[in-house]
């Protein structure tokens, strides 16, 4: 691949494409009606059923180019696209804010030398390719999850469902709760089978803001637990009247006589804002306080996960010992847990059954 390049070996989540000389031959403006590059469709197809979403970053004329991907047939791949006469490092921030994730899981494709460093100036993180290389996407590690779950499968349509939600979101009337109350949330929570491992260690490596620990845990690990008598690995799952969110949750259990250590626990970026972390801990913790143990936690400051900090202190999770360190053990004697949400409906498997 060419030097511009990152060597990262971080997960690419997103690949935002320039159009005129990149996603199509020629300059719309200039050349008139234009054709895909060989087998870029293909790319674009191969890396969407891998849960790779894809945008576009084009300095180009909204009506026509729109007009064009939809000519082309590919229209429907390309999430929060950014067409306009704005600076490139401006669209790929609006991208990123869209998708709600990192700027180190983009990767930038234009033809054009000064646009990708004008994004590397500005965003750093991001990894710029010519787009000459494109035919090699498929075969780049980083966008090669090698196991394909059926939450990846369907994460383009997870972010057209989420759009559907944001807009009624905007245009509801009323407090935040009422809101959350008409979307009719159930959260499943459930011990994960060998038929989730998959999707729990995608977790692992795409889960950063909601993620107690960044570690990331291996299908062969996973396994493992699995068969751990002191261990359980908790899935947890969200719906609502728009559809199924898929697997979101994760956490792991080291049980003890006396006290429940969570080793893991992550939520997906994504449902940061319906509370299925406060769901899925309140629940560990009634759980404990059931069976007379306490709860611990491990924490680890990624520089990117404050937020599940915030999370655990607002359960009355406290530090033992430093709290400025980055690795931090956090107790909860359970004097007190609240309620879950009456808006939300809790399913958890019984013997076989969901239990209502």
């Amino acid at each position: 691949m060419p030097a511009d390049i990152s060597s990262s070996g971080k997960t690419i989540k997103c690949v935002v494409w320039d159009l005129d000389n990149t996603l199509w031959e020629g300059v719309l403006l200039e050349s008139g009606p234009v054709r895909l590059k060989p087998g870029i469709a293909e790319v674009i197809r191969i890396l969407d059923e891998r849960g790779i979403l894809h945008s576009i970053a084009s300095r180009n004329d909204p009506e026509a180019a729109a007009n064009s991907l939809r000519r082309l047939g590919i229209a429907p791949y390309f999430l929060f696209p950014e067409i306009g006469w704005s600076a490139k490092s401006m669209s790929l921030a609006r991208i990123r804010e869209n998708l709600n994730i990192g700027m180190d899981t983009i990767l930038f494709v234009d033809d054009d030398p000064f646009e990708r460093d004008e994004v590397k100036s500005e965003h750093p993180d991001v990894t710029c390719l010519d787009a000459a290389a494109y035919r090699s996407l498929p075969e780049d590690p980083r966008l090669n999850p090698g196991h394909v779950t059926e939450d990846s499968k369907r994460r383009r349509l997870s972010y057209l469902e989420d759009m559907a939600r944001k807009q009624d979101e905007e245009g509801f009337q009323g407090p935040k709760r009422a809101f959350l109350e008409s979307l009719r949330l159930r959260v499943k929570i459930a011990r994960a089978e060998e038929a989730d491992l998959r999707r729990a260690e995608e977790l692992t490596l795409r889960t950063n803001q909601l993620n107690a620990t960044g570690r990331i845990y291996e299908y062969e690990e996973l396994l493992a637990i699995l068969a751990s008598p002191r261990h359980e690995l908790l899935v947890c799952e969200l719906e609502d009247k728009y559809g199924s969110y898929g697997k979101v949750g994760l956490a792991l259990l080291e049980q003890s006589r006396t006290c429940c250590h969570i080793r893991l626990f992550l939520v997906s970026c994504r449902v940061m804002n319906r509370g299925v972390g406060t769901v899925l801990l309140t629940y560990i913790m009634q759980e404990a306080r059931s069976a007379g143990r306490i709860v611990r936690a491990d924490f680890r400051n990624t520089g990117r996960n404050r937020m599940t900090y915030v999370t655990f202190r607002l359960l009355n999770f406290r530090p033992v010992g430093d709290e400025t360190r980055d690795e931090i053990l956090l107790e909860n004697h359970l004097d007190m847990v609240q309620a879950i949400p009456p808006y939300v409906e809790l399913r958890v498997p019984v013997h076989g059954r969901i239990e209502r």
